[in-house]
């Protein structure tokens, strides 16, 4: 066993070994040292060290402070409990701070090591027999887990003095090109620096290079540059990180000034001359033109510090590369950056750690403390340095002190957070930073086109003043056209309303200031928009009839809860009078019975009332031309719906969870821009329009209808469908011109959607025991979802052009068909389907790429197998399938991801999501089709997680494929 000394500034060169026996430290030992003293590594020998039952903190400390570990598996290795000791420790170093572990397989075989057999396992069986059930099961999983790390075999090498070579350049070419300590802990780091370095293109070395990292402000991208100028540094003559740029152009300078001045900065930086003086702007090419550089230009927030510092990459020597950090996109497109690394949010497994290693100095909560901690997940929506800060922040606090700094930081955000996040939008046009406050309190996930239409007859350009906050990372504008915004740039919006004076908020959002409104008429009429969270409320508050005359320019009305509570202590008055020019109301627990008879919704591009008491509207005709979107779900208490004829331009209606609704009025005929109607659960529904052929009709729900028998005949344009299983007994003969039916959605009786149990008592049908065969006249469905039907025991011919297909805890369900040649089929998950026949697993396994089916073992055409989470892919290696078996540790648990982490030589290559999984009852495989982008020349490591406590992986497979898959 060795390690370096615990000076910080050797860490970089520290390798521990793990071995048992003389044979070993007289032979692989004592070479491997003369190897190491040669590249300036140390060892260290624990012989001076006592042995006792466990290993001592000293040699703790040692795994922990070195870089590497080498774990040498002999024969008698695992007759020591001390080295079995030693390899948890050094398998926990590499799972929290990433620690390089590599193996030497000395006289022993790999598969005796992972599945603890022949001579191995039979010392190992002496040592664990001393020992708890407990113990040996940590110890077993280690032994899988460091037996599946691709590593040198003795038996493979002529001379051991070779081997031993092979294995100290190996480890001197992985010290020299780690980061320094003071990034090894930054979770994520090393995928980040992967991604990078392919863009930066090192190997060629003929040209100089400009390359952007762009993304929000606190995403880690000036701790990426550091990393990469860190472990880049020593490859280049010269380097430079131009720290925190933001802001350099607010001095007195002139433009010329400016820019002799950037430029004095960093030739001073670069050249290591204090008093270096320059009097012009071609000063950089004249030094630098023949040095091959690094510069970091940090922080950049203005095209003439682009300009002023990299205009040429002819300015450089070749093979220079110069990284610029920004939050606006648009000045790396102006200056024609295109070799751009976007910065991406962590996963949710990534933050958790994130915050746990700045809490609690360890990967995960401590016991108690998980629910906590997913609740500052929440509050921090994955940003890192919102993750770090509230870490620093709640560190060493007992859990009651949590409770009052998360109540405190859920209100106010952190100074140093708010100060980071402050910058963009304080830098902003006035009219984008309205956008940005109207995008923080009302749109946040609305797609662009409605919030044009919200916005249709204000002042604003909408459309540049979108473009302008993408730019600038202030929000993201997904492919669909919605736009996010992330919930701590929320909270600066919130700081920034309460440091404007009061007589001049456009937004109103303080309670206190709200009820003044709302109960003494004290409005004024620069107001534009209230966003009213009643859940802060602790006493009664009555609405003047006249709160909103004075404010009469109120466009965006949104009274909402963020808590349960099923007090109601907001009333109104009867003859309210609402806005005149009102576009959208969102007011959730509404408290009357109708709207106020005064009620003209003529600009109304939104109306929101989940959650309701409604027991209707509105009567007659009311002007709704300009409406879009109207939500009423969980209206319980709504018996009618009004005459729609006049919504000419509605394009959402959402009636899910309306239980006193009985008909839908034949005016829904005339909404011929109507894209998506949702009827879900309204379970006392019996009458519908008989026709209802909306051209524009695109999405239908009525799941959980269970009075209605029959499908209505709707638009042969329809995509999306979601019924009740018994309306498959009558099915209209249209259904044979559904061309564009892409989704069908089929929901039985069994509770497996989270829906109130009460709904499901009542109401239901007989479940059906077969699905109807004229399914297979849709040849343009895609995806076919079966739910809780009990009754179904076989499927019949699908579709050809069905590419997945989801059965879900159908519990009778034996066979399926044969799928014919021409199948498109992908994808095929049967959860909880328990009684599937042997035909029918063997048509799911060998059919589909991606699957997913109840079973304890991995198939037998899957070769390479493991116990545990863990297997490495053998070289040359194209294509290939995966197989994971995991399993619950609880009888239920909720949806979840599969997770496959990937190392080779030690490194890790970045971690994907596999797949996001079901609840599952008992133990299921999950099966996918992986792709690698070159054949392997040597093995790489797959590490399979999920993002469950609840679920453990407990074997897995692979199979090759030589050729390309299917």
């Amino acid at each position: 066993m060795a390690s370096s000394s615990s000076s910080p500034r050797t860490w970089r060169y520290r390798v521990f070994t793990s071995f048992h026996g003389p044979d070993v430290r007289k032979t692989v030992l004592s070479h491997l040292r003369k190897q190491f003293i040669c590249n300036g590594i140390t060892m260290f020998d624990d012989q001076r060290i006592e042995r006792g039952q466990t290993i001592s903190p000293e040699l703790t400390r040692g795994i922990r402070e070195s870089r590497i570990s080498i774990v040498v598996l002999s024969k008698n290795y695992a007759s020591s409990s001390w080295c079995l000791d030693e390899l948890l420790e050094i398998l926990k170093c590499k799972e929290d701070i990433g620690q390089i572990v590599m193996t030497v397989f000395y006289g022993v075989d790999p598969s005796d090591v992972r599945k603890q057999t022949g001579e191995f396992g039979i010392r190992f069986s002496e040592t664990w027999a001393r020992k708890t059930e407990e113990e040996k099961q940590k110890w077993s999983q280690a032994l899988n887990d460091v037996g599946n790390i691709a590593g040198e075999h003795f038996l493979n090498w002529d001379k051991e003095s070779k081997m031993v070579e092979t294995i100290a350049r190996d480890v001197s070419n992985k010290l020299n090109t780690t980061i320094s300590k003071d990034f090894e802990d930054m979770v994520g780091i090393e995928a980040h620096l992967q991604k990078m370095q392919s863009l930066l293109h090192l190997d060629n070395e003929d040209e100089a290079m400009i390359v952007g990292i762009c993304g929000p402000s606190g995403i880690g991208k000036t701790t990426i540059a550091r990393a990469l100028h860190s472990r880049l540094s020593s490859s280049f003559q010269l380097t430079c990180f131009m720290e925190n740029l933001k802001g350099s152009y607010n001095s007195g300078l002139d433009e010329y000034g400016l820019k002799l001045c950037l430029q004095q900065q960093l030739l001073s930086k670069i050249l290591n001359q204090n008093d270096l003086r320059i009097f012009h702007l071609g000063a950089i090419p004249e030094r630098l033109c023949d040095q091959n550089v690094l510069i970091i230009l940090d922080g950049v927030d203005d095209l003439q510090q682009l300009e002023a510092l990299t205009n040429e990459t002819s300015w450089f020597g070749p093979g220079s590369r110069i990284i610029v950090t920004t939050e606006d996109q648009e000045l790396l497109e102006q200056h024609d950056i295109n070799n751009t690394y976007h910065v991406d949010f962590p996963t949710i497994k990534e933050a958790r750690k994130i915050f746990c290693r700045s809490a609690f100095r360890q990967s995960s909560a401590p016991y108690g403390f998980e629910k906590l901690v997913e609740r500052v997940l929440k509050l921090c929506s994955n940003l890192p340095l919102g993750l770090r800060v509230m870490g620093s922040s709640l560190r060493r606090k007992k859990e009651d002190d949590w409770e009052s700094i998360l109540h405190r930081q859920e209100n106010s955000l952190d100074r140093k957070i708010e100060g980071v996040l402050r910058v963009g939008y304080d830098n902003l046009h006035k009219n984008d930073q309205f956008l940005f406050l109207l995008i923080a309190f009302f749109f946040n996930y609305q797609d662009n086109d409605h919030v044009k239409a919200m916005l249709g007859d204000s002042k604003l350009d909408v459309r540049y003043g979108l473009k302008t906050l993408a730019y600038k990372s202030l929000i993201q504008i997904s492919i669909k056209g919605d736009i996010v915004m992330h919930k701590l740039l929320q909270q600066v919006g919130k700081e920034a309303v309460q440091r404007q004076d009061h007589g001049k908020r456009q937004i109103l959002i303080d309670s206190d200031e709200i009820c003044d409104v709302l109960e003494n008429d004290s409005g004024n009429r620069n107001v534009m928009g209230i966003s009213f969270d009643i859940s802060t409320l602790l006493n009664d508050v009555y609405i003047s009839a006249e709160a909103f005359k004075r404010i009469r320019n109120l466009r965006f009305l949104s009274i909402y809860k963020t808590r349960l509570d099923t007090n109601v202590r907001l009333h109104l008055s009867e003859d309210m009078v609402f806005p005149p020019q009102l576009r959208l109301l969102h007011w959730e627990v509404y408290p009357g019975k109708s709207l106020p008879h005064t009620f003209r919704p003529e600009y109304l591009v939104e109306l929101n009332l989940r959650d309701n008491q409604l027991e209707k509207l509105w009567e007659g005709i009311q002007p709704l031309t300009n409406l879009k979107k109207m939500e009423l779900l969980r209206s319980s208490n709504l018996k009618v719906l009004p005459n729609l004829s006049d919504a000419t331009n509605l394009e959402v209606l959402n009636l899910a969870l309306c239980e006193s609704l009985v008909e839908i009025p034949p005016s829904i005929g005339n909404l011929h821009k109507l894209e998506k109607l949702i009827m879900d659960f309204c379970r006392k529904l019996k009458v519908v329009p008989t026709h209802f052929n909306l051209a524009s009709l695109e999405s239908l729900g009525m799941m959980g209808c269970w009075q209605l028998k029959n499908i209505p005949d709707i638009s042969t344009n329809i995509t999306t469908l979601k019924i009740t299983d018994t309306m498959l007994e009558d099915l209209p003969q249209s259904i044979r011109l559904w061309s564009g039916l892409q989704v069908l959605d089929i929901y039985g009786s069994v509770n497996i959607y989270h829906a109130p149990a009460e709904i499901y008592l009542e109401g239901r049908g007989a479940d059906i025991k077969k699905i109807p065969d004229c399914i297979k006249d849709l040849d343009g469905l895609k995806e076919l979802h079966i739910y809780g039907c009990p009754k179904i025991v076989s499927l019949p011919e699908l579709p050809s052009s069905l590419k997945r297909l989801i059965v879900d805890t159908c519990e009778s369900l034996e066979t399926l068909v044969h799928f014919p040649f021409e199948s498109a089929i992908e994808d095929l998950y049967f959860s909880n389907c328990f009684k599937l026949g042997q035909e029918a697993r063997r048509v799911i396994t060998k059919q589909s790429r991606d699957a997913w089916l109840p079973g304890r073992n991995v198939p037998a055409e899957f070769h390479y197998r493991a116990v545990g989470n863990s297997l490495t892919i053998p070289t040359d290696t194209y294509e290939c399938r995966i197989c994971v078996v995991i399993s619950p540790k609880q009888k239920m648990v909720e949806f979840f991801d599969l997770l496959c982490r990937q190392r080779k030589n030690g490194f890790s290559t970045g971690q994907k999501r596999l797949q996001l999984l079901p609840k599952v009852q008992a133990e299921h495989l999950f099966i996918g089709h992986f792709t690698l982008s070159d054949k392997l020349d040597s093995g790489v490591l797959l590490e399979f997680s999920t993002s469950s406590k609840d679920i453990d992986i407990i074997e897995c497979g692979i199979q090759i494929f030589h050729g390309h898959y299917r």
